[in-house]
This record gives C-alpha cells, sequence and structure tokens, in this order.
C-alpha cells in the first residue's frame, strides 16, 4: 500500500460575484448586502459553514453569518443608507425595506412620519433619521426617538439631531507661562565651579 497522503481539508470555498447597483451580492441563493463604496465591484468571497468573508483587493471587507437555504437575505442598513440619502426615491421601492428599520422604535417613527407628512417627505426625514443612527451611535438615536414619541414632538430629523447632539465643552484659555533661561545658565556655571 502506499502512504496516505494527509492534508488539511480546505476551510472554505471562494466565488467572484459583483456588487449590485443595490450594494448586494448573491451568493448560493441567498443576498447579502455590502458597503456601498462597492457597487460595480468585484469581490471575492469566502463560504466557510457559518459565516462569509467578503474580501476586495485582498483586504477584508466584511465579515457576516451565513444564510442556509433559499431566498433569504441579510440587509444592513448602514451598507445602503449613503446611496438612499442621495437616491430618497428608491426608498419607497426597496425589495428590502423592512430591513431598514433597525427596531420597533425606527418603525414606530417612521409610521409617525407618514401620519404627518406627505409620503415623499415622511421618507427624506426617515432617511435623515437613519443616517443620524448610522453616523453616530443607533441606541441615542433610538433613545431620543423614544422620548420624542412619548413627548409627541417628532416633527423632522433635526430635532431628533439636537436631542442626540454632543454637549459642547468650553476649552479653557490657558496661559503660556514665560520661560525664564537664566535659572538653567545659573546651573552650568555651577557646575563649572565645581569641576574646577
Amino acid at each position: 500500500m502506499r502512504p496516505l497522503a494527509v492534508e488539511k481539508l480546505p476551510e472554505y470555498s471562494e466565488v467572484d460575484v459583483l456588487v449590485t447597483g443595490w450594494s448586494t451580492i448573491r451568493v448560493k441563493h441567498n443576498t447579502y448586502s455590502v458597503p456601498s463604496r462597492l457597487i460595480g465591484e468585484t469581490v471575492r468571497v469566502r463560504l466557510y459553514d457559518e459565516k462569509l468573508e467578503v474580501l476586495h483587493r485582498g483586504e477584508a471587507q466584511l465579515t457576516v453569518q451565513r444564510l442556509h437555504g433559499r431566498n433569504g437575505h441579510r440587509i444592513n442598513y448602514r451598507h445602503l443608507i449613503w446611496s438612499l440619502v442621495q437616491k430618497p426615491g428608491a426608498f419607497a421601492q426597496y425589495r428590502y425595506r423592512e430591513d431598514l428599520f433597525p427596531s420597533l422604535t425606527f418603525r414606530r417613527v417612521y409610521d409617525a412620519l407618514r401620519q404627518q407628512l406627505e409620503e415623499r417627505k415622511a421618507d427624506m426625514e426617515y432617511l435623515r433619521i437613519l443616517h443620524l443612527a448610522a453616523s453616530t451611535l443607533e441606541a441615542d438615536v433610538q433613545a431620543a426617538l423614544e422620548k420624542l414619541l412619548a413627548a409627541g414632538g417628532l416633527r423632522s430629523a433635526e430635532a431628533v439631531k439636537a436631542a442626540v447632539a454632543p454637549v459642547r465643552c468650553e476649552v479653557p484659555h490657558l496661559a503660556v507661562p514665560e520661560v525664564d533661561l537664566r535659572a538653567y545658565d545659573a546651573l552650568l556655571t555651577e557646575g563649572q565651579e565645581v569641576a574646577s
């Protein structure tokens, strides 16, 4: 018998896929969102049993939990919000729009905006709130939304932005002390006297 070749089994398989204009990729019959800066680029996807790694030009861009089965989707609003703010009309027709509500609070905010404003204006205000959540801390934005909803004061994204704006600390003015170099000169002259 010849010796058995002992080689490590591959941990992953790789596929190259094109990022769509909606900032998504389709891998093994499932859809995943990727950062919008990759739109139109070809990325390499490493398929592990439980995760996917997305690489662009050899650098890791994203690691996401792998979906099993068919026609599933894993959409992260942070990947899409920059392009949606530029094209707010696309929000109404977006196939995975329900994934753009990170929590029930965000959904309630959108519904409240739709009751108060015309549909296009409500979409725009909601996208601005979502953009704020992606740019700052989602938890802070959610807390501000809950307070504004309870008070009935949610009218626009500006109100939310004002509620989560960090408190500006005043920088104290410090006087620069004047340096007297004569003290150093005195040290040098004392050192010379001791050496002699």
